[in-house]
């Protein structure tokens, strides 16, 4: 490495302006005067944070902060006050923010590698007007501000070999509802939604408005510019790794077959549907402590086919079924007292 590329560990906000392309072919005049306005947002929060400008490039750029909170502070300010600048929809800017905590490298005032990848790919992936958090800054941040996060779930960057643990500023989501985190254990971490007059309580599936109800049981989106979604990446995902796993299940049949030693290949098949279901189940719940029971009914569900696969004249699947039952009516009772 030369000696003048030094490495850091740093917070990384990135952020970039949703269908800017749009907006300078409707009027470039009035979207280079958005533009130089939320430039100077950012400019006047970024500074106000102790942060600085490490790289811009067009509509984005690139700022390092040495303090997590102050980066998450920042980012929530300043898409407030660019939603309060917003006057002309059609020229209006909406930007979305990524934010990770990361080791990066620095050369000159540059920053570069992973970590500023990792939070250029949480940015893309934000809604317009959002900001999307790492886990490594949800674990520094959560109880120490005025807002709530929302957790999204375990996403896959494009060039990432690892899944990423995504999180968002409740405050300014636009949609990603249905796996809150309410952290009844330390309820100063999860701090609700502010009314003028009171915090309201955590909204359930019965209280939101129909059409956006539906939506979200649907697993439908609303439009916008963003060249990839959450739920998009998710689903393509499972959908990916459902086509692996029908082709391993095929050529293990073939040489069941082909082998004639007896009919086994319906175990490993087991395995590979229970595993899948597994992964998916996020997409059949609407509130993330409905989840550990989606779950439950997985495996026993997989325990009913062993037994009837290994059938000997006992239904034994009755003992482990009723012993996950017990569990999470203990944990049900727990959580609520």
């Amino acid at each position: 490495m030369p000696s003048d590329i030094q490495r850091k560990l740093t917070t990384i906000l990135a952020a970039d302006a949703a269908g800017y392309s749009r907006v300078m072919e409707l009027n470039e005049e009035e979207g280079l005067r958005s533009l130089k306005a939320a430039r100077a947002v950012f400019k006047k929060f970024i500074s106000r944070h102790h942060g600085r400008v490490a790289n811009t490039a067009g509509d984005g750029l690139i700022a390092e902060f040495p303090s997590v909170v102050e980066a998450v502070q920042c980012a929530i300010e300043v898409q407030r006050e660019l939603s309060d600048l917003q006057h002309n929809p059609d020229t209006a800017l909406n930007f979305r923010i990524g934010i990770h905590l990361g080791d990066v490298m620095v050369d000159g005032e540059d920053l570069l590698g992973e970590g500023v990848n990792l939070a250029a790919r949480l940015q893309s992936m934000a809604e317009p007007g959002g900001i999307l958090l790492s886990q490594q800054v949800y674990d520094q941040v959560r109880g120490k501000l005025t807002v709530g996060f929302d957790y999204i779930g375990e996403r896959h960057p494009k060039n990432f070999s690892e899944g990423v643990q995504v999180y968002c500023v409740a405050s300014l989501a636009h949609s990603h509802p249905k796996m809150h985190i309410p952290e009844p254990e330390r309820p100063e971490t999860a701090t609700p939604r502010k009314q003028p007059t009171q915090p309201a309580a955590k909204p359930k599936a019965s209280d939101w408005p129909e059409d956006e109800f539906d939506e979200v049981l649907n697993k439908k989106r609303p439009e916008t510019n963003a060249p990839e979604t959450l739920d998009n990446d998710f689903e393509q995902t499972l959908r990916s790794r459902a086509k692996q796993f029908g082709i391993i299940f095929a050529a293990l049949c073939l040489i069941d077959m082909i082998s004639g030693r007896g009919i086994w290949a319906h175990w490993p098949g087991l395995v590979l549907l229970t595993v899948w279901l597994w992964q998916a189940a996020p997409l059949w719940v609407t509130e993330r402590r409905s989840l550990p029971f989606v779950r439950g009914a997985i495996v026993v569900a997989a325990l009913v086919m062993i037994n009837l696969f290994s059938w000997s004249g006992f239904f034994w699947v009755i003992w482990p079924a009723g012993a996950l039952l017990f569990v999470h009516v203990m944990r049900g009772r727990r959580k609520r007292t």
